[in-house]
């Protein structure tokens, strides 16, 4: 297994210009994504437990009725590595996915997750 290396502060905080809603605080990089309620929270973390899993890469969660926190961090590095950074994305992508135009699916009528993290 390769050793991951711990980025810079400086090179965490451009990464962190593509992932709008993220920021760097405490050695880790999170999120709070707002959801309408229990059975989306549920949903979100399961989908996040999901990839964090297969990546054998887990996030710190923070989980209640309307919300959920993720944090990244990789222990073994002591610090933020682009491991953190590609399941960061995937878990943005996955929060916010929707039916794009034209598409077959109709997508949810509720809010479902909001888009500024706050």
């Amino acid at each position: 297994m390769a050793t991951e290396t711990a980025l810079t502060e400086g090179q965490i905080r451009e990464r962190l210009t593509q992932l709008p809603g993220w920021k760097y605080e405490q050695g880790m990089i999170r999120r709070l994504f707002k959801t309408d309620g229990w059975p989306t929270t549920l949903m979100l973390v399961n989908a996040v437990g999901f990839f964090a899993e297969a990546a054998d890469h887990h996030p710190d969660l923070k989980v209640s009725w309307g919300s959920v926190e993720v944090a990244f961090s990789t222990h073994s590095a002591g610090g933020i590595t682009e491991k953190d950074f590609e399941l960061a994305r995937l878990v943005e992508q996955t929060a916010l996915w929707r039916p794009g135009p034209g598409s077959s699916l109709r997508g949810t009528p509720k809010k479902f997750v909001a888009r500024d993290g706050a």
